[in-house]
């Protein structure tokens, strides 16, 4: 089937485009000229670039720099975008340049086409509505696209990421009120160690992830401030005097966050600091998750020649082989997805270190690794509580089995007898399949009655602070 093709002009010449696409010049050769994998920009940047688009179409009218119906024409055509109602308008790749400039000339060649084809005129005619005179007014690639990373990152640790963490924690919280009269014996090293409470094992998974929730919303406050206004190198060249503080505050507006222009737009737009800060926590919390769910896995080892202690849910048969075979499928995705994330955070602060002078050119990776990754977090977390937490329960029987045979227990003996005594005891247990308290008596140490009430492991397990 033949193609049909218009014919669009920028500073460099005539192009071809396809008929039926909203985008321009400077998009196609990007298209032609970075045909690198296949990893998009991400749409969440996509819409936070129209909602700057919007925010800055208004002021630029308020301050008399763009005629009023066409700052309409134009919030209308990016209200729509950010609404997602273009998104197959945004095909380029996340490996162009380093500024992003194609990304943002692709939103406002976009955006022109959008009120061209509304007014009745020819795609790429820049009428009435010119993608660099007007929709780009007042702006640069270089404080916008930055902008929209934090903008997107804070939409998306807001609305997705953090209430999954929140859900995730409320679940641990459950069972670890359910669980907590459930006396286990601990582990250090991977080999047996003195009693805790099931339910005091899961509220430290609980309060790890509490410090990262609050670690990742304490990161929220440097991503509130934003480069907007500072135009190429920090300077405002071409913007109206105030222009930041008003587009923020459209910002604002137009998402329900807070943000505000950066105190020195310099910083901000020749480092990312913000952004890498951010990207650390979203590395803390992969490695807390990472932690859990390898608990959870050896917890759950079994059911019958490991620890069993927990009854994981079966999702899906685990073997083509082995019939009956379950395994923890969940505990090893969120394995995979927090490796992911950790290699992203490399990446990052690699990315936030290679700026410049005024330009740091990794902003493209940057924002991709950023909400990539708290994509994969909260997606995975919401699986993982969905179709792992809510259904784990402890096996009783096997968990009282471990306590019964601990050699550990004779922890509470070494303040009465001294801990060479002790390990004796321990030690002459093992070697000759004795309880502890056999042992004991075997040995001399102690009498039945004092074993009796001394080695409780209730109460070894509740110690007084």
């Amino acid at each position: 089937m033949t193609r049909s093709f218009r014919i669009e002009h920028d500073s460099l010449g005539p192009v071809e485009v396809s008929d039926d696409a909203l985008w321009g010049a400077q998009t196609e050769r990007s298209l032609r000229n970075f045909a690198i994998s296949n990893e998009r920009i991400p749409v969440e940047l996509i819409h936070a670039l129209a909602l700057i688009k919007q925010g800055c179409a208004a002021v630029n009218a308020r301050h008399g720099v763009l005629n009023q119906e066409l700052a309409d024409k134009i919030i209308s055509a990016a209200n729509a975008i950010a609404k997602g109602q273009h998104d197959d308008q945004f095909p380029l790749k996340v490996w162009q340049t380093g500024s992003g400039t194609q990304t943002n000339m692709n939103v406002n060649e976009v955006i022109s086409n959008l009120v061209s084809r509304r007014e009745g005129n020819p795609l790429g005619s820049h009428q009435p509505v010119h993608p660099n005179d007007h929709v780009n007014r007042s702006q640069s690639t270089n404080d916008v696209f930055p902008a929209a990373i934090h903008v997107a990152a804070t939409q998306q640790l807001t609305h997705s990421l953090l209430p999954a963490v929140q859900a995730l924690i409320d679940a641990f919280d459950h069972k670890a009120e359910a669980w907590f009269p459930i006396v286990k014996i601990g582990r250090t090293h991977l080999q047996d160690a003195v009693p805790l409470r099931l339910g005091d094992e899961v509220s430290a998974w609980r309060d790890q992830l509490k410090l990262c929730r609050s670690w990742i919303e304490d990161s929220l406050t440097p991503l509130a401030a934003l480069p907007l206004g500072g135009t190429a190198v920090g300077t405002g060249l071409n913007a109206p005097k105030g222009f930041s503080t008003d587009v923020a505050k459209e910002l604002c507006s137009a998402t329900g966050l807070s943000f505000h222009p950066a105190d020195n737009l310099f910083a901000v737009m020749a480092g990312h600091d913000a952004l890498v800060h951010a990207m650390g926590q979203l590395r803390g919390l992969a490695v807390a998750l990472l932690r859990i769910a390898n608990d959870i896995r050896l917890l759950g080892c079994g059911p019958r020649a490991g620890l069993g202690e927990l009854r994981l849910p079966a999702n899906e048969p685990g073997s083509s082989i082995m019939p009956g075979k379950s395994n923890p499928t969940q505990c090893e995705a969120m394995a995979r997805v927090c490796t992911q994330v950790i290699g992203l955070d490399a990446a990052v602060a690699a990315a936030g270190a290679g700026g410049h002078l005024q330009m740091n050119v990794f902003k493209p990776l940057i924002g991709f690794n950023l909400l990539q990754s708290i994509r994969l977090l909260s997606d995975a977390i919401n699986s993982f509580r969905q179709n792992l937490v809510d259904g784990l329960e402890p096996n009783r029987q096997q968990i009282q089995a471990f306590v019964d045979r601990s050699l550990m227990l004779v922890t509470a003996l070494t303040p009465h007898i001294g801990y060479e005594k002790a390990s004796a005891i321990a030690q002459h247990a093992h070697e000759q399949g004795l309880t502890l308290k056999n042992a004991a008596l075997d040995l001399g140490h102690i009498s039945a009655s004092d074993f009796d009430q001394l080695v409780d492991p209730i109460k070894m397990a509740t110690p007084h602070q």
